[in-house]
C-alpha cells in the first residue's frame, strides 16, 4: 500500500475489530482482545506498510452489528491506505447459510440481529481504491460455519482489497494468549529487514505458525500471482532453494558470453520432442529477468536428470572424448522457467512443461526413481497454484505412496507430502471428487505413525460428514 509521491500522501487508517471468542469446552480457540492488545504494539506505520499519517479504531467488546457497520464505513472513506483487521468467531444464523462475525452478545437465536454479516465487509470496502485496502483476519469457524467453509472455500471480500488471513477448524485446542497466526505476522513485521510486502508477511507467517490441520488459509486477493497464494516452502520452491545454494559462484563478465553448448539449439526457446504434441512455445518469463528458457528433452540422448546450476550462459564446452556415448550433455535446469510460468499465471504451459520433463524423467531413471517422485510433487504444485485441488490432491497422495514404499514412515519428505495432499484435499468444493479421493488420502495419513494425529482425525470427520450429505 504505497502512495506516489511524498507530497500526495492521504491519510491513513488502521481499524481493528475483535468479535466474540472462540472456545471449545471452555478452552479458548481465539481470544480477540489479546490479539488487538498485540497488534496496537506496533507503530501504526508498520502495520499499514505506509509512512503516511494515519488514525488507529480498537473496538474491543462492540455488540452493535449497526455501530459496528456505522465504524466499518467510516474507516472505508478514508483516502488513505487501510488496514482492517478481524479476530473472532465465525458462526451462521438458523435459517440460512450466511456467514456472521459473532460479536460479545451473540447468541445462536440472535446472530441475524446481533452480529456482523460477512459479506457487509465486502459491501462497505468495494469501492475503496486498488491497492489501498488489506482485510487480515484471525478466525475461528464454528460446527455451523465449518461445513459452509468447506463447500465454498472461500471467504467473501472486497474485490479491490488484498486479503490475507487463517479460519481455524472446530474441535482444536487453541491457547489463552495470542493466536498463533497474529502472533507469527507480528513477529515477522519486528525483526524482518525493512518492511515486506503484506504477501511477503503473511507467506512466512504461514510457513513459521503452528496453524491447526485443515485450517483454511486465505493467502490472497484477486489480482495477486499464485506464488502468493501457496506461502509454505513448496517441493519446486525447495529444490530450487537447493540448487541455488549448490550453484557455483558467478564467472566474471568477460567469461559468460561463450558459443553454446553442443547440442543446445540456437536460438533459446523450448522445443516440442518428436512424441509431444506440437504446442507454441511460450514467450521468456524468468525470476531472474533474463536468464534463457531450457530446452524440453530430446528424445534418445541422455541428460543428466537433476542439473546442479543455472547460469546465464554456457561456457564454451571442452573438447569431447573419443567416444561421445559416453557423455552426458549438461541441461539447463528447467524448473526456475517453469516456476516463472506459474508465477505469470500460465499454469497450462507451466503444466504442460512440468509434464514432458516427468515424462523424460521416468525414461530416464524409472517409475520408482527419487527423482521421478520430485517431478511428480512439482507437478502437484502447480496444480495447487492453479487452483486445480483435486489434481493436486491426487498427485501429493501418489507421491506420498511412492515415498513411504521407499522411506521410513517418519521421513519428512513423506511426511509433508501428505500434509500437502490433506491441505489440497480440504479446499476441494466438489462432494463427489472429495468423496472420491478421500479415501485414498485417509488411508496414506493412517500409515504415518509420526504424523500430527489430528490430520487423519479431521480428515475422517470431513469424510464422515461428505459421506452423510
Amino acid at each position: 500500500m504505497k502512495i506516489n509521491g511524498a507530497d500526495q500522501q492521504q491519510r491513513g487508517h488502521v481499524l481493528l475489530i475483535a468479535g466474540d471468542a472462540a472456545t471449545r469446552r471452555r478452552a479458548v480457540q481465539v481470544l480477540p482482545s489479546a490479539n488487538l492488545a498485540a497488534l496496537s504494539l506496533l507503530p501504526t506505520s508498520v502495520l499499514l506498510g505506509n509512512s503516511a499519517p494515519s488514525d488507529t479504531t480498537y473496538l474491543d467488546g462492540i455488540h452493535d452489528q449497526n455501530a459496528l457497520q456505522v465504524r466499518l464505513r467510516a474507516a472505508a472513506a478514508t483516502p488513505g491506505p487501510l488496514l482492517v483487521y478481524l479476530s473472532g468467531r465465525l458462526t451462521t444464523d438458523r435459517r440460512g447459510r450466511q456467514l456472521y462475525l459473532a460479536l460479545s452478545q451473540t447468541t445462536a437465536s440472535t446472530t441475524r440481529y446481533t452480529a456482523l454479516p460477512w459479506e457487509w465487509l465486502g459491501t462497505e470496502l468495494r469501492d475503496r481504491p486498488r491497492g489501498l485496502t488489506t482485510v487480515l483476519f484471525d478466525l475461528a469457524a464454528d460446527k455451523g460455519a465449518w461445513p459452509l467453509l468447506q463447500e465454498y472455500a472461500l471467504m467473501p471480500a472486497a474485490t479491490a482489497a488484498e486479503v490475507f488471513g487463517v479460519v481455524a477448524p472446530p474441535g482444536f485446542s487453541g491457547t489463552a494468549g495470542v493466536s498463533e497466526y497474529t502472533r507469527q505476522w507480528i513477529q515477522q513485521l519486528r525483526h524482518s529487514p525493512g518492511r515486506p510486502t503484506n504477501s511477503q508477511v503473511h507467506a512466512f507467517t504461514v510457513a513459521a505458525a503452528a496453524l491447526p490441520p485443515g485450517a483454511l488459509v486465505i493467502p490472497s486477493a484477486p489480482g495477486l500471482t499464485a506464488s502468493a497464494d501457496q506461502p509454505s516452502m513448496t517441493e519446486l520452491r525447495r529444490l530450487l532453494a537447493e540448487n541455488a545454494a549448490r550453484m557455483p559462484r558467478p564467472r566474471p563478465a568477460d567469461e559468460e558470453t561463450g558459443t553454446p553448448a553442443p547440442g543446445q539449439p540456437e536460438e533459446p526457446r523450448p522445443t516440442q520432442p518428436a512424441a509431444q504434441p506440437a504446442s507454441s512455445s511460450p514467450t521468456a518469463v524468468h525470476a531472474s529477468g533474463d536468464a534463457p528458457v531450457p530446452p524440453v528433452p530430446q528424445q534418445g540422448r541422455e541428460v543428466a536428470p537433476a542439473p546442479r546450476s543455472v547460469v546465464r550462459h554456457l561456457p564454451t564446452q571442452p573438447p569431447l572424448p573419443a567416444d561421445p556415448a559416453l557423455v552426458q550433455e549438461p541441461e539447463q535446469d528447467p524448473r526456475p522457467y517453469i516456476h516463472a510460468l506459474a508465477q505469470a499465471g500460465r499454469h497450462h504451459e507451466a503444466a504442460q512443461l512440468a509434464q514432458v520433463w516427468e515424462h523424460h524423467i521416468l525414461q530416464t531413471n524409472g517409475y520408482n526413481s527419487l527423482q521421478a517422485t520430485q517431478w511428480a510433487e512439482i507437478r502437484a504444485d502447480l496444480a495447487k497454484m492453479a487452483g486445480n485441488w483435486l489434481l493436486a490432491t491426487q498427485l501429493w497422495a501418489g507421491a506420498g505412496r511412492t515415498r513411504l514404499a521407499q522411506q521410513a514412515s517418519d521421513a519428512p519428505e513423506l511426511l509433508a507430502a501428505a500434509r500437502s495432499a490433506h491441505y489440497c484435499w480440504t479446499q476441494i468444493t466438489d462432494s463427489a471428487k472429495a468423496q472420491e479421493c478421500g479415501p485414498e488420502l485417509i488411508l496414506l495419513l493412517s500409515s504415518l505413525p509420526a504424523l500430527d494425529r489430528r490430520h487423519l482425525m479431521m480428515a475422517q470427520q470431513r469424510l464422515h460428514f461428505l459421506n452423510r450429505h
